[in-house]
């Protein structure tokens, strides 16, 4: 009896096992105006863009989210300034998973918000890894369409096990890590959803938003994709977060950033 109970024991704790998430710096962008962002000088007083990676740690498997910015900057010492863009970033995220013993060859899965630069840096490394693609994305991105993108930052994922996605995705199949279809910044725009055991629900923006801003005025950049679809995507999330309790991290936003625990401490 005693060994029926501990297999149910086994099995209960396996059937709710839940995710860690971890937090990586990767880099900071500097702005002088804001009105790329759709937004007035006097809406924000925010100039200063926190760039972020993850590692969510599941029973399954690893999956790496959103590759900062271009490895290149990290070997420069300060600030880089390329056309009206500033940017720093201290340390590769490379190096920082090295640390924890992980190296990218152990990353069973990599997915990104979307292809721009700032989002991608690292793309690269991940070419072993099961990527997670929205189909629009993957094609507006090689059509060369936007001025942020960079397809030399991700070219070798042509060489990876693609799984092309056409909408929302169950990264794990249990529900903890859903991969959330949010276009409207870029045609394939994805925000994902980390169902925590002590945290609780966490929805990774993406950039869906940039700034606080943007969500409080409803705002879409300038240089969104289709600022329509974003603005529904803006009322998918927020359903999302009603619907689930989720907390919002906005990715860029540094004030956040700056109260969250960095790898290798984690959420869970």
């Amino acid at each position: 009896m005693k060994i029926l109970i501990g297999l149910l024991v086994l099995v209960s704790t396996a059937a709710f096992a839940q995710p860690k998430l971890y937090i990586f710096d990767c880099g900071i962008i500097y702005f002088d105006d804001v009105a790329m962002f759709n937004l007035k000088q006097d809406e924000t007083s925010v100039r200063e863009l926190f760039v972020p990676c993850y590692l969510v740690e599941h029973d399954d498997g690893l999956l790496f989210w959103d590759g900062g910015l271009p490895v290149a900057i990290s070997e420069v010492d300060g600030r880089v300034l390329e056309g009206d863009l500033n940017m720093a970033y201290e340390r590769s995220v490379i190096d920082q998973l090295a640390d924890m013993d992980i190296q990218p060859a152990d990353v069973d899965f990599a997915a990104f918000s979307h292809l721009h630069f700032d989002h991608v840096g690292v793309a690269n490394a991940f070419s072993g890894s099961n990527v997670l693609m929205q189909k629009t994305e993957w094609d507006a991105a090689f059509g060369g369409s936007s001025e942020f993108v960079d397809t030399t930052l991700f070219d070798d994922l042509r060489n990876s096990e693609l799984t092309m996605l056409d909408g929302d995705h169950d990264v794990f199949g249990d529900g903890s890590v859903r991969i959330i279809y949010t276009p409207g910044h870029t045609p394939g725009h994805q925000a994902l959803l980390v169902n925590l055991s002590n945290t609780g629900p966490v929805i990774l923006s993406g950039d869906l938003f940039h700034f606080r801003a943007n969500r409080r005025l409803r705002r879409a950049p300038t240089f969104n994709y289709d600022a329509a679809m974003t603005l529904e995507s803006m009322d998918r999330i927020e359903a999302l977060i009603k619907e689930t309790d989720a907390a919002l991290w906005i990715e860029h936003d540094k004030a956040l950033a700056d109260t969250l625990r960095k790898a290798p401490e984690f959420y869970d």
